[in-house]
């Protein structure tokens, strides 16, 4: 196959992973490289990124990604990035002043909680669309400044900036010329109006954060600076960025008001396209930004679940039933029926529609007879069974926002290579399931909005023509097998709570 340029370098910055991908003209993809980053746990329910290593990884797949490439060739990059995870630096040296507070860290609950006791989380909801959780990166935020000697003082004066990763990588790529973030990951910080999409005064007091700190909030297909020469061979232009979730929506051309896409990363990720309106759940799902580009602003319904692949790697790390990823579809495949078998997998906390972060996880209904290939057909049960609760809710929602429920189920994500995954999921949730033949959509997204930025791509339809289906799963299991094994899912799942 030849490649022909202008190329885009898509960096997408992941909870396990840093990664690039540099696709060409008609966004196929043409290199990549991935490099694990460490996951840090300091006590029970904490999670730490080293930001600086983020940077480093992230800058060395780049390198890799663009090999024999001449740089003049790559006409722009996009930023795609989990987007909770905060990070707090110094303004002048570009040194972080802690560990990044990873979006699955639960150190805030109490706060949360407290937040909530007082009365605050209705306000909160309506102007954020967000709940009172520690998921998101305002009271994380808080504990930093709180926590790290001297760093409320000189947050107050300007010296400390804070960012979710696309604003550190940014910052970074810049040689810290520019502090910014896209509307996509402000919209998951606790801070922007979701309405007018600018910060709110009234939500940073309630969280005591400064203003100071603060990135400037963009268009997520804008101008972000360009590249310090010497890092990939010239000044690259950096047009496009995302949040993860909404860059995977991108991808996957969920332009419409009513296209649903589903993640499956680390986590899981359900977003519904609700329209240029800012909308409102009433099932405890959250609205966001979806994106601002060319002129149109989307909104978005979502719902967040925090373990889907984080539990085939626990069956890796942990209990080395396997030694690869790769590996749990085989081994899925030759359980026996082991009815009453759920896993519920809320190590670090229950997401949507539960919201419970003391929730953790068990595995209910073991038997004498029930082995490793029992337990991780159950784990990977558990991610089809929690899809269903965020369907479920998103169609209540849809239906008061006079959308039609979904109809089918575009996914993505490195889950969703496994075939026996994909089929199980249209078995347990009773839509198909769409398989597109690019599954890295997240930072397919990410290269898109920027070659929008940069010119590549004319409009959304330009884009849209670029979908392509791989392969359709239909539903095989009857609704009443089908809700008597979820009607088992919400038992198991009230023995957690």
């Amino acid at each position: 196959m030849t490649f022909e340029p202008p190329f885009i370098l898509a960096i997408d910055q992941g909870t396990t992973s840093s990664r690039a991908i540099l696709f060409d003209a008609v966004a196929r993809p043409v290199a990549q490289h991935a490099i694990e980053i460490r996951q840090i746990y300091p006590a029970n329910g904490w999670v730490e990124h080293d930001a600086e290593e983020i940077w480093q990884t992230t800058l060395a797949c780049c390198r890799v990604a663009t090999k024999g490439i001449d740089p003049k060739d790559i006409l722009a990059i996009g930023i795609t990035n989990q987007r909770e995870t905060a990070v707090l630096w110094d303004r002048k040296t570009g040194v972080p002043l802690h560990n990044a507070i990873v979006w699955q860290d639960r150190r805030t609950a109490d706060r949360c909680r407290a937040l909530k006791d007082a009365g605050h989380e209705a306000k909160v909801s309506a102007t954020t669309g967000l709940l009172l959780d520690p998921y998101f990166s305002g009271t994380k935020v808080e504990w930093l400044l709180d926590h790290i000697p001297g760093a409320r003082a000189r947050a107050e004066r300007g010296e400390i900036a804070f960012g979710t990763i696309d604003s550190w990588l940014v910052y970074k790529l810049t040689g810290g010329k520019l502090h910014a973030t896209d509307v996509t990951n402000a919209s998951r910080t606790l801070f922007l109006n979701l309405k007018t999409l600018a910060w709110d005064d009234e939500m940073l007091r309630l969280l005591n954060v400064p203003r100071a700190i603060l990135p400037e909030v963009r268009d997520s297909a804008g101008d972000y600076g360009e590249t310090v020469p010497d890092l990939l061979g010239r000044a690259i232009p950096i047009r496009g960025i995302a949040g993860d979730q909404q860059a995977a929506a991108f991808g996957q051309a969920c332009f419409n008001p009513g296209d649903v896409k589903s993640t499956y990363g680390t986590g899981c990720f359900a977003l519904v396209n609700t329209g240029s309106t800012a909308p409102s759940s009433k099932n405890r799902l959250l609205a966001t930004s979806a994106y601002r580009a060319k002129g149109q602003t989307a909104y978005a319904i979502e719902g967040s679940i925090f373990i889907a692949g984080a539990v085939v790697q626990w069956l890796r790390d942990a209990l080395g039933v396997i030694r690869s990823a790769a590996e749990i579809e085989a081994l899925a495949k030759t359980a026996k029926p082991a009815e009453g078998l759920y896993f519920v997998p809320a190590f670090t906390g229950l997401g949507a529609p539960y919201w419970d972060p003391d929730a953790r996880g068990a595995i209910v209904g073991l038997t004498r007879d029930m082995g490793a290939a029992e337990i991780a057909r159950a784990a990977l049960d558990s991610v089809c069974f929690q899809t269903r609760d965020l369907l479920e809710a998103m169609a209540r929602d849809m239906r008061d926002a006079g959308l039609d429920a979904p109809k089918a189920l575009k996914v993505d994500g490195g889950m969703v290579r496994n075939d026996w995954f994909c089929q199980r999921l249209a078995d347990l949730t009773g839509l198909p399931v769409d398989r597109p033949q690019v599954t890295e959509t997240t930072a397919l997204g990410a290269a898109y909005l920027a070659g929008l930025s940069a010119g590549i791509f004319s409009d959304f339809s330009d884009i849209a023509k670029g979908w392509a289906l791989d392969r359709r799963f239909t539903p095989e299991t009857g609704r009443a097998v089908r809700d008597a094994l979820y009607d088992g899912w919400m038992k198991a799942v009230g023995r957690v709570r």
